[in-house]
């Protein structure tokens, strides 16, 4: 089983020093046996550091780290029955592409006749096999981040550790390249810890994904729970693109309707006020009075020919159309921007006010405070 537990797992750099930095937090994790686990999040928060020591690269400063029923804490990388592709390719420019796929093979002394089944098995998988006598400086970028994938595939490792492996390509290679990864992980069947900055690359491959800030896990689910039920603003803005939108304001109850009120902007005293339907009322039932945050993805955001209770008015910014969508920069008669990602069939002019209504079924409300969702 090639289950890996992460136990109050923690990194603190130059510890005890003035200079100390806490990368990771104390964190708890498990990634299932043949399951596809991505970590995302911003630049620092925390994930690379975490794959480092899943690895075995950086030591463990606090916690347990079991892969299996293993305790891994001071086994060494070798011993630990992984295998990493890095960010850059890392190929010997001296060998050809069988030789770099067999090196670790040759060094671990396995029979001659192993080797080759093994290299050329990895080949045909990832569609090198007319290129084994090729040295790295005759391939594409994403031709050599294959054969670093081969050189972990060869090695029959319990855990594959991808440290962002397409950064270097290009936007079309890096959506071939994902493809492919997710197509391996499905043919080899074994476990896979994937790191990116790239919530694309995390929503389109992972079974599930952890997003991290800050050296702490925000949240861990699949794809589209993330999307569909954010847990906290960071998890909200971080999935989709564009990200969603944030109003802050107060919640109401007035007359057996509930309102948000969105909070004034700079001293501007036109904010907009908009009747809740009855999920959300619940919501604003049990939080009473209190400061909140609205939020709704663009794509939640549609064009209303009328102003009603449950619209709002916002003026034109920019238009990008887009050919299938249109993306509206926009902002309210509060001065508060925000984006919609509308249907390409209507005509925008800069300036004007756009009538627009909020799919609330799509809706989250937040606390202001402590940035989480508020449930009924």
């Amino acid at each position: 089983m090639a289950t890996v537990t992460l136990s109050k797992l923690d990194k603190t750099y130059s510890p005890g020093k003035k200079d100390s930095f806490r990368a990771v937090k104390e964190i708890d994790l498990e990634i299932r046996d043949k399951e596809f686990m991505v970590f995302v999040g911003p630049s620092g928060c925390g994930k690379s550091t975490t794959l480092r020591m899943i690895a075995g690269l950086e030591e463990i400063t606090g916690g347990t780290l079991k892969i299996g029923d293993q305790i891994m804490n001071d086994v060494e990388p070798k011993n630990r029955g992984i295998a990493m592709v890095f960010q850059n390719y890392a190929l010997y420019p001296h060998m050809t592409l069988f030789d770099n796929m067999a090196f670790g093979l040759k060094l671990s002394k396995t029979p001659r006749d192993e080797i080759k089944r093994r290299v050329d098995e990895a080949a045909e998988i990832l569609g090198l096999t007319s290129m084994l006598d090729r040295k790295p400086k005759a391939l594409s970028g994403g031709q050599r981040q294959r054969v670093a994938v081969g050189r972990a595939i060869v090695r029959k490792p319990d855990v594959f550790l991808f440290d962002e492996p397409l950064s270097n390509l290009d936007a079309k290679m890096r959506v071939q390249m994902r493809t492919e990864i997710s197509r391996l992980h499905a043919r080899l069947n074994a476990t896979m810890i994937y790191v990116t900055h790239d919530q694309v690359e995390a929503m389109t491959m992972g079974d599930r994904i952890c997003v991290m800030k800050d050296g702490n896990i925000m949240q861990v689910d699949e794809p589209l729970q993330l999307y569909n039920d954010p847990q906290n603003m960071f998890v909200a803005g971080f999935i989709g693109s564009p990200p969603m939108n944030f109003f802050p304001g107060s919640l109401q109850l007035d007359g057996g309707y509930a309102y948000f009120t969105e909070a004034e902007e700079g001293g501007n005293e036109q904010p907009f006020k908009i009747r809740l339907e009855p999920h959300l009322k619940a919501i604003a039932a049990k939080q009473g009075t209190q400061p909140a945050v609205f939020g709704v993805r663009p794509e939640h955001i549609e064009v209303s020919d009328t102003k009603g209770a449950d619209s709002i008015d916002a003026v034109l910014d920019v238009s990008e159309p887009m050919g299938a969508e249109t993306y509206l920069y926009l902002n309210t008669l509060a001065g508060r921007s925000f984006i919609a990602k509308v249907e390409a069939d209507h005509a925008f002019k800069v300036g004007q006010t756009v009538h627009l209504k909020f799919n609330q079924e799509r809706v989250a409300l937040f606390d202001q405070a402590t940035e989480q969702v508020l449930k009924a």
